[in-house]
């Protein structure tokens, strides 16, 4: 196959457009500016930690089913692991949501960064709230029944019916976690993208002043 009709492959094009987009040195640098040595961004990388975190302790979770992490004492603690992730992880996400709104971290074209971070956060919290309704006791069977005259009062109550524990448990085991999974990876993806916001005008350091990545 010549060249000519290497390059009209839709796969070559692809992966070239995708190389132009987000080469090898923009996704893994070795430097970053310098402002970049912040503690708000330290609770984003917390932030994505603890989403480790509370993926792994709830695939482990999925797999045993309710009566290991209620009758067990491995399954105590890895529901209790779980949930103090899912706590740090809403911590840390709340406090570098804030952080980046006071930078104003839409600015520069990152419109889109900002954006996928608070539909993450608010996605988070289905996924959450979906997790409380599928723990099978009685805060769980609590909180739907005082939730769901809200629900219904929107009318949402006739497609998310909080008192079907088999919706909830999908909802919370699947599609709410693959999106804001998605949305995360998309979110990382865009900061690498655009860049880490600076700091506003007057507090800019020079861009030649470079910090090493993981010091």
């Amino acid at each position: 196959m010549s060249n000519a009709e290497i390059d009209r492959q839709w796969t070559t094009r692809l992966r070239r457009k995708a190389a132009g987009k987000l080469p090898p040195e923009k996704l893994l640098p070795d430097t970053q500016p310098s402002y970049v040595a912040s503690w708000i961004y330290v609770f984003g990388v917390a932030t994505l930690a603890s989403l480790g975190v509370v993926i792994f302790t709830g695939c482990i979770l999925a797999i045993r089913g309710p009566q290991w992490w209620h009758g067990s004492q491995y399954g105590h603690f890895i529901n209790s692991l779980h949930l103090w992730s899912v706590e740090i992880f809403f911590f840390t996400m709340v406090i570098h949501l804030w952080g980046k709104f006071a930078m104003a971290a839409w600015r520069g074209g990152r419109t889109l960064t900002w954006m996928t971070g608070v539909v993450t956060f608010l996605a988070s919290i289905a996924t959450a709230f979906t997790g409380y309704a599928s723990q099978s006791n009685f805060d769980a069977q609590w909180i739907t029944t005082q939730a769901k005259d809200g629900i219904n009062a929107t009318g949402a109550g006739a497609y998310f019916n909080v008192l079907n524990l088999g919706q909830m448990l999908m909802w919370h085991i699947v599609l709410l976690p693959i999106a804001a999974v998605v949305l995360t990876g998309l979110h990382v993806l865009l900061v690498r993208i655009k860049g880490v916001v600076p700091p506003f005008e007057d507090d800019v350091q020079p861009a030649t002043q470079k910090v090493a990545v993981g010091e």
